[in-house]
């Protein structure tokens, strides 16, 4: 008899992580690889983090908290958005969670039926295509390009048949690292109140932005879910340390909900991470350090054939037209893997549709590798 299985995990995989996995084949088999294609910081975890977290497992450390999160560090992240965005947040609003990916589940979860139809912007980040799709969510994708700076629209919005449940933005976003700005930010949010739709605010590359700030939706709303990580800006991504601001309409919810999922989030990682909102100055040096990654891909990747490039406002990736060198970007970057050692993302992860044509660059590793990189590149392409 054959067993049934769900079809659940019939979802497209992570391409991204599928490309580390090639590239980590390539060093066990002696060859060398400049990581281009995560999205991770290559800065180490700031100081006071690993002093405290030493600290902590010399101790009798507590094990499960909250499912919320412990309230010590909820308080410092309501702290952080006063000090840092002059947004005044309850600590009793804020989730703290599994890193990012598991906020979006939770939110996910909370916001959305089966069968509810949630937009997206494609290119975007795979996860919330897969994860939504996985819960019998509809996706509906939201074909942004070059004249809208890769970022969704209000008039999109109004083009789409059909009730929508939800909307995801991204802002910066992942893969195209651009912004939304203010004003045009306002009006989605305007528009979803208007519609009935719930707005979900991908925040998670706040503070990594190059000469204009990041804006959240809780500027303008409390009824967005807004959901940032410790990944990212806080150089922290193997803790799985994440957190949502959560409407209080869907705060009974998500606290359910995490407590039948997760039960809480890791311990040593939650009490550790207090200290990071010590170390902004470290935290600053490593933007710095992604600028200079930046500048260096910017000025080298034309003469290496890569000459169309979104607008890079944050984050830390360039995407990349490449469809006058193919029209298989999955070909391509195994093939550039394989010959110059250089990692990428083909785009088809981030655009089913029309990413057979780009591909995503990260510029998260260190200066060594973007110059590294570039070299190769350049002679990849004589």
């Amino acid at each position: 008899m054959v067993l049934k299985s769900s079809c659940r995990g019939e979802i497209s995989p992570f391409i991204v992580m599928e490309m580390l996995q090639f590239a980590n084949q390539r060093v066990a088999a002696g060859g060398d690889v400049l990581h281009l294609e995560l999205g991770e910081p290559s800065a180490a975890t700031p100081r006071l983090v690993m002093q405290r977290a030493h600290e902590l497992l010399d101790q009798n450390l507590p094990g499960y908290t909250e499912s919320l999160g412990i309230f010590p560090l909820r308080e410092r992240i309501a702290a952080y958005y006063r000090e840092h965005e002059g947004i005044a947040v309850p600590p009793g609003r804020i989730a703290v969670t599994t890193g990012s990916s598991g906020a979006f589940v939770l939110a996910f979860l909370a916001a959305f039926d089966v069968g509810d139809r949630v937009a997206l912007a494609m290119p975007g980040y795979p996860a919330y295509r897969n994860i939504l799709t996985a819960l019998g969510v509809e996706t509906v994708a939201l074909a942004v390009g070059p004249g809208t700076r890769f970022q969704p629209t209000v008039e999109m919005l109004e083009q789409v048949e059909g009730h929508l449940d939800g909307l995801i933005i991204a802002s910066p976003s992942n893969p195209t690292g651009t912004l939304l700005p203010y004003e045009e930010f306002r009006a989605i949010v305007d528009y979803c109140r208007g519609e009935g739709i719930r707005l979900i605010s991908d925040e998670i590359y706040h503070g990594i932005t190059f000469g204009t700030a990041a804006v959240s939706a809780l500027s303008f709303s409390d009824e967005a879910v807004v959901i940032n990580s410790f990944s990212k800006y806080f150089a922290m991504p193997g803790w799985r340390l994440g957190w949502m601001v959560v409407p209080e309409d869907l705060l009974r919810a998500v606290e359910s909900l995490s407590q039948n999922l997760f039960i809480s989030s890791p311990c040593l990682s939650q009490h550790a991470a207090m200290s990071v909102f010590d170390c902004i100055d470290e935290l600053d040096a490593n933007v710095a350090t992604y600028a200079r990654n930046r500048a260096i891909l910017l000025d080298g990747l034309p003469d290496a054939g890569f000459d169309r490039l979104a607008p890079s406002d944050g984050a830390f990736y360039l995407y990349a037209d490449v469809s006058e060198l193919t029209n298989d970007s999955y070909d391509f970057c195994h093939r550039m893997l394989a010959e110059t050692g250089v990692a990428t993302t083909p785009g088809v992860d981030f655009d089913p549709v029309s990413g057979n044509c780009t591909i995503r660059l990260s510029f998260a590793a260190p200066v060594a590798a973007m110059e590294k990189a570039v070299h190769r590149l350049k002679d990849w392409k004589r």
